[in-house]
């Protein structure tokens, strides 16, 4: 990271910031697969960088205080709230946001098909928070990491995801709607497809979902 020449402020800064040079610097990331270089103010987060300076509205902007996971991204691989990180922090880093998740022929994650069978999302203002939470989830129980739920001890092998779980892990990501039922269902479908299960396709929940909180 090295520091950048002055001019206007593309990278969502505070209105009236300094177009200093001392108060600028380059960035480089890799955001979906595409490497971009920024060159941002040192006080804009990476929710602001993501949506206002590369045009990724997917992310939300929910309480900006870190406290409701609408603007849930993976950087290098594990889930974060993108509005209590610094973009200068992230130099070199490898964030996925929700416009990542589909293929490049548009196919859908497996994730995002569950949460359509499923019925798991009604405004949908969480959904992208929920889906790239629940992404990280599948790799944190995949590569052993415990939660709550699990323990103290550290297991061998995969954490299998039970919907306890499932509702421990997805807990920071918060839904008004009350869509969490299915939201659980659809992440324990995809879980149970990566463990080896014959689930070839989401199927529809056996019964249909209820805006219950998680229990």
């Amino acid at each position: 990271m090295h520091q950048a020449g002055s001019g206007p402020d593309p990278g969502g800064g505070p209105p009236g910031a300094t177009a200093d040079g001392a108060h600028r610097s380059r960035v480089a990331l890799r955001v979906n697969g595409t490497d971009r270089d920024l060159d941002v103010d040192h006080r804009v987060t990476l929710l602001d960088a993501l949506r206002e300076t590369l045009g990724l509205t997917g992310t939300k902007k929910g309480c900006d205080h870190g406290q409701c996971g609408a603007c849930t991204v993976l950087v290098d691989g594990r889930r974060a709230n993108s509005c209590l990180l610094l973009a200068v922090a992230q130099d070199g880093a490898e964030v996925t946001t929700v416009e990542g998740l589909a293929d490049a022929d548009g196919s859908l994650h497996p994730l995002q098909r569950a949460f359509l069978a499923h019925d798991a999302f009604q405004c949908g203002y969480c959904t992208p928070g929920q889906l790239c939470s629940a992404l990280g989830v599948l790799g944190e129980a995949a590569d052993g990491h415990p939660s709550h739920v699990t323990g103290t001890a550290t297991p061998e092998g995969p954490v299998t995801l039970t919907a306890e779980e499932i509702r421990e892990r997805l807990s920071g990501n918060l839904c008004r709607c009350g869509a969490y039922n299915g939201i659980v269902e659809a992440v324990a479908e995809v879980g149970a497809e990566m463990d080896g299960a014959d689930v070839a396709a989401p199927s529809a929940p056996a019964t249909p979902p209820s805006p219950d909180v998680i229990a």
